[in-house]
C-alpha cells in the first residue's frame, strides 16, 4: 500500500468505525423492546464510565476506585443546572459536568503523585465511601421536590435517548482513539511501566498521571450525566462505593484500555444482573461473578481483551525481526572496514578543542558516612565520546543519577554547555538535551517501536527519519509491538530513540548489554558515528572492554567514587593504578 494511502486509511478507519457504531445503534434504537433499551442505555452509561477507567488503570497503571463518584459528581451538575434551568440544554450541561468531573479527578489524583499501590486504592476508596455519605445527606439537586431532568426535545423518549447515547459514547471513543495514539497516551503507558524512564524522556511524570485521572474522571462524569438523563431523578444509590469496586474489577477483567473491551464490559455490566434476574438469583451475586473474573485476570497477569489480541498480533509477531546488526551500519561505504576486536578509537583533536558541553566540579555524593562520589571533576566536549569505567561499587550509576537528576542533593556543580542544572528535575534536564538509557529495561511494552521513538524524541518526525535510524541500529519496523521483541533490542531501540532526539549529551548506561559478542562490535561501529552524524556527545558506561577500546578515545575511570584517571584512552589503560584496580582485568588492560 502506497505511503499516503497508508495514511489516509490510519486517519479516515476510527471515523468510519464510529459512522457504523452509529448506525448499529440507530437500528437497535428501532428494533430492540422498550424494556431492552432501558438496559442497553444501562450498558452505553457503563460502557463511557469503563472506557475511563481503562485510561487511569489499564494504561497509566494506576487504582481508582471512585469512578462512579466521578460519574455522581457529573449527574450533581446536570441536576443543578436543569433546576436552574441554566442556558444550553443538556448536552452543555453534560459537557459542564464533565468539565466539573475533571477538576475533581485532577484533585483525587493529586495523592497519586507520591502514593501507588495499595496505598492509593485506600485514598481513591475513602474517596468514594466520603461522597457516598455526602450524596445521601445532600442528595440530588431536584430530588426533594421530584423535578425531573429535561432531556433534549430530539431525544426525549427512551428509544431517542439510547440513540443520543450511542452517538456520545462513539464521541467518546474517538476522542480516547487518538488521545491513547497521541502523546498524552505514550506518556500513560510509559508512567505505568517505569516513573524514571518517563522522566527521563523529558515527559512530566506529574502530568502524566494528573491527566490520566483527569481524563478517566471526565469521562465518568459524561457517564454520569447520562445516567441522570436516562432515569431523569437521579439517587445517591447508583453511585456506592460497593459499584465503584465491581466496575473497576470488571475494567480489569476486560482489558478495559481497549475500546471494544470497554463497550463489552458496559454490556457485562448489565447482562450479568439481568441473567441473574431472569434465573431468579439475587443479582447481588453478580458482584461475586464480576470479582471472581477480576480475581482470575489480576492473578493470571492478563485480560481478556489481551488475550484475544494476542491471538491476532501472534502471526505478526513472527514477522516482526529482533535485532538485526549487522558488522557495517546500512549506509557504510562499499570498502569500509568492520571493526574488530583490535580496533582502537583514535583522539579526534579538534573536535576536543571546542567547548565543553558537560562540566562536571567537584561533584560529591554522600550516603551517610559513605561518599559515592567524592569531589569528581572533568569535562566532555561537544561532538566527542567519553567512556566512563570502573570496577563494580565504583560510583558510576551514582553519578549518572546525579547529573542526569534523579540524585539532586550533591555538592559541586554540574553545567551543560553554560548552564548550571542545580535544582532542575529530571524531566527539565532531559529537555534541555541531557538523555541517558539505562542498564534496566525502561522500554514500555505496551507502545510500538514507532510510538516509543516519537515519545522520547519530543518533536514532529516523519516516518522516513524513524525508518532511517531504526535501520541504522537494526532495529524493527516502527509497527512492531516492544512487547514481541528481546530485551537486548528493546535496548538499541531505546537508543535510537533518544538519539533522534538530537540531545546534547546521551549518557549510554551499557548499551550493550543482552547482545551477543559480535553484536557488540556491531553496535561499536554506529557508535563511532554518532557525533559526526547527530551531533551529540556520548559518556559510555560499559563492562565490555572491546567496546570501550573501539570507540572511546578518552577515558575517565572511577574507582571508590573518585577520579582515578582521565584522559586519552592509550594513557589510562596504561595507567598502573587503573590495572591495579581491575585486578582481574589486568590482563584485558595491558
Amino acid at each position: 500500500m502506497p505511503l499516503a494511502d497508508r495514511f489516509w486509511f490510519k486517519t479516515t478507519w476510527p471515523f468510519a468505525v464510529a459512522v457504523a457504531g452509529i448506525g448499529v445503534g440507530a437500528i437497535l434504537s428501532a428494533a430492540l423492546p422498550g424494556y431492552f433499551v432501558f438496559l442497553a442505555i444501562s450498558a452505553v452509561v457503563a460502557a463511557i464510565a469503563i472506557l475511563g477507567l481503562g485510561i487511569v488503570t489499564g494504561s497509566a497503571g494506576m487504582i481508582a476506585l471512585c469512578q462512579l463518584t466521578f460519574a455522581a459528581v457529573g449527574a450533581w451538575v446536570v441536576s443543578l443546572l436543569n433546576v436552574m434551568q441554566a442556558p444550553g440544554g443538556f448536552i452543555v450541561w453534560l459537557m459542564l459536568g464533565a468539565v466539573a468531573a475533571g477538576l475533581v479527578g485532577i484533585i483525587v489524583g493529586l495523592p497519586a503523585l507520591r502514593l501507588r499501590g495499595v496505598n492509593l486504592a485506600v485514598v481513591t476508596l475513602g474517596f468514594a465511601a466520603a461522597a457516598d455519605v455526602t450524596l445521601v445527606q445532600i442528595q440530588f439537586p431536584g430530588s426533594v421536590d421530584g423535578t425531573s431532568i429535561e432531556r433534549p426535545a430530539l431525544f426525549s423518549n427512551d428509544r431517542q435517548f439510547f440513540f443520543l447515547s450511542i452517538v456520545v459514547l462513539a464521541v467518546c471513543g474517538l476522542a480516547v482513539f487518538f488521545l491513547q495514539r497521541g502523546r498524552w497516551g505514550s506518556s500513560w503507558k510509559a508512567v505505568a511501566f517505569s516513573e524514571r524512564g518517563t522522566a527521563a524522556a523529558g515527559q512530566s511524570v506529574q502530568v502524566a498521571k494528573l491527566t490520566a485521572f483527569a481524563v478517566s474522571a471526565a469521562l465518568g462524569g459524561i457517564a454520569g450525566g447520562l445516567l441522570a438523563g436516562q432515569v431523569q431523578l437521579p439517587f445517591a444509590s447508583s453511585f456506592t462505593p460497593l459499584q465503584s469496586l465491581a466496575l473497576y474489577v470488571l475494567a480489569i477483567m476486560s482489558g478495559a484500555h481497549l475500546i471494544d473491551m470497554a463497550i463489552l464490559g458496559g454490556i457485562l455490566w448489565v447482562l450479568v444482573p439481568e441473567l441473574l434476574k431472569r434465573w431468579g438469583i439475587d443479582q447481588n451475586w453478580g458482584f461475586v461473578v464480576f470479582g471472581v473474573l477480576g480475581v482470575q485476570a489480576l492473578t493470571g497477569g492478563t485480560n481478556l481483551g489481551q488475550t484475544v489480541r494476542d491471538l491476532f498480533w501472534r502471526r505478526a509477531d513472527r514477522k516482526t525481526a529482533n535485532a538485526a546488526l549487522t558488522a557495517l551500519p546500512p549506509d557504510a561505504a562499499d570498502d569500509a572496514t568492520a571493526i574488530t576486536t583490535t580496533t582502537t578509537a583514535t583522539v579526534d583533536h579538534a573536535a576536543l578543542s571546542g567547548e565543553p558541553v558537560l562540566t562536571v566540579e567537584g561533584l560529591t555524593v554522600q550516603f551517610g558516612s559513605l561518599k559515592a562520589n567524592d569531589d569528581v571533576s572533568f569535562q566532555v566536549p561537544a561532538a566527542s565520546i567519553m567512556g566512563l569505567i570502573g570496577p563494580n561499587g565504583a560510583g558510576k550509576s551514582t553519578f549518572v543519577d546525579a547529573i542526569s537528576g534523579f540524585l539532586p542533593k550533591h555538592g559541586g556543580r554540574v553545567l551543560l554547555g553554560g548552564r548550571d542544572l542545580a535544582g532542575l528535575s529530571p524531566t527539565r534536564r532531559a529537555r534541555l538535551g541531557l538523555r541517558r538509557t539505562f542498564q534496566q529495561d525502561r522500554v514500555p511494552p505496551a507502545l510500538t517501536v514507532g510510538a516509543y521513538v516519537r515519545f522520547v524524541a519530543r518533536r514532529r518526525l516523519a516516518a522516513s527519519d524513524i525508518d532511517e535510524v531504526l535501520e541504522f541500529f537494526g532495529c524493527p519496523s516502527a509497527r512492531a509491538r516492544l512487547s514481541s521483541v528481546d530485551v537486548g533490542t528493546r535496548r538499541l531501540v531505546e537508543v535510537a530513540a533518544n538519539v533522534i532526539a538530537r540531545p546534547r549529551l546521551l549518557i549510554l548506561d551499557e548499551p550493550a548489554a543482552g547482545l551477543s559478542h559480535d553484536e557488540h562490535l556491531a553496535l561499536a561501529a554506529r557508535l563511532r558515528e554518532l557525533p559526526a552524524r547527530y551531533g551529540v556527545a556520548l559518556i559510555i558506561i560499559e563492562h565490555d572492554l572491546d567496546l570501550v577500546r573501539s570507540v572511546c578515545p578518552m577515558l575517565t575511570v572511577l574507582d571508590f567514587g573518585k577520579v582515578l584517571a582521565s584522559g586519552p584512552q592509550a594513557d589510562v589503560l596504561a595507567n598502573p593504578d587503573v590495572v591495579k584496580a581491575y585486578m582481574g582485568e589486568t590482563e584485558l588492560l595491558s
